[in-house]
């Protein structure tokens, strides 16, 4: 193998520029030509290539998003639009592909092994954490200290003002993030997807917490959540709105909502974020260099290990209920 290229895919999570990096870098000490490709599966498909070295890849460890770009790209779910990516590969001498992102990007780089024949290794980057096959994904140790320092300056205004406040994170359909921070945070209430959740015995607690001379609140809820509490759900608003206006009606306590929305994926990575990806850049290389396809690289008990990638997209990662009542006997 001489020529491999690489190209962050999906949502961009802090700790891909370091993830992206550490690929370059390490094919370049094993006398590989590096290509980046801009903006994911799109730049496969138009050729938009970039040869990297180390210069091109200097004081990138420490910047949130990805310095490759990422794009939505529906031409590539076709079979034109495969093939297109593939005579594009042949043609520039690619011959292995390290594809950073989630569980769409996982889909699209399954197709390049299974369909295209060209061996590509994935690197799990999304806040999300909801890839089974590692401990932790690309971002999400940052994302969960974004939301946490935002928490601690939200529950300052709700003290001054003896407010509850509804707080919606990310997590698209699964609760990682919001159990994760609930927990740290001190938070009075966690609701996710996985668990179901009385409103009512939510809003009791609130009312009984007043009672007791507790004049401030923090909710935490999951954007996952389906929209069972939509009073109006032709007006397309966040769960969380129609969460808090319920909360406030049936407590008379004074609510205020906020989604904190993409702040959870921006921001320098933190250094558990920059090693782990620098750990899986270069092992995704090294597989690619034996002659590996079809895999996934992961972060399980402090070592980085190796998965099949059809595996991995067919397995559901759990939350752990462990953590998740803990938050509920602590608050």
């Amino acid at each position: 193998m001489n020529r491999i290229a690489v190209l962050s895919s999906g949502g961009d999570a802090p700790g891909m520029n370091a993830a992206i990096r550490s690929v370059v870098r390490t094919g370049l000490y094993h006398d590989l030509e590096v290509v980046g490709v801009m903006r994911g599966y799109a730049g496969l498909i138009e050729a938009d290539f970039r040869t990297m070295d180390r210069n091109s890849v200097s004081d990138i460890i420490q910047r949130g998003g990805t310095v490759l770009l990422s794009a939505r790209c529906d031409e590539f779910m076709t079979v034109e639009g495969r093939q297109k990516a593939l005579r594009n590969m042949q043609e520039n001498g690619i011959e292995g592909l390290v594809v950073i992102g989630g569980d769409g990007s996982f889909r699209g780089a399954e197709k390049i092994n299974l369909e295209l024949g060209i061996p590509a290794i994935g690197i799990p980057g999304t806040i999300d954490n909801d890839l089974a096959g590692t401990d932790y994904t690309i971002g999400y140790d940052t994302a969960m200290n974004t939301i946490l320092d935002a928490i601690n300056k939200i529950r300052d205004t709700a003290t001054s003002h003896e407010r509850t406040f509804v707080i919606e994170t990310m997590g698209r359909d699964n609760g990682f993030l919001t159990v994760m921070t609930g927990l740290a945070s001190g938070a009075e209430a966690i609701l996710i997807p996985e668990m179901e959740f009385d409103l009512q015995e939510i809003c009791d607690k609130l009312i009984a917490r007043q009672q007791r001379g507790k004049q401030h609140n923090l909710i935490l809820v999951a954007e996952g959540i389906a929209a069972d509490f939509q009073t109006n759900p032709d007006a397309k608003e966040s769960v969380a709105y129609s969460i808090g206006r319920i909360i406030a009606e049936r407590t008379g306590q004074e609510t205020r909502v906020i989604i904190l929305g993409h702040l959870q994926r921006g921001g320098s990575p933190t250094a558990l974020d920059r090693i782990i990806a620098s750990r899986m850049g270069a092992r995704a290389v090294e597989l690619l260099l034996a002659g590996q396809k079809n895999k996934m690289v992961g972060f399980c008990d402090n070592e980085i290990v190796t998965h099949d990638l059809s595996e991995i997209l067919n397995t559901r990662k759990d939350i752990n209920m462990e953590l998740y009542s803990l938050g509920h006997i602590l608050s």
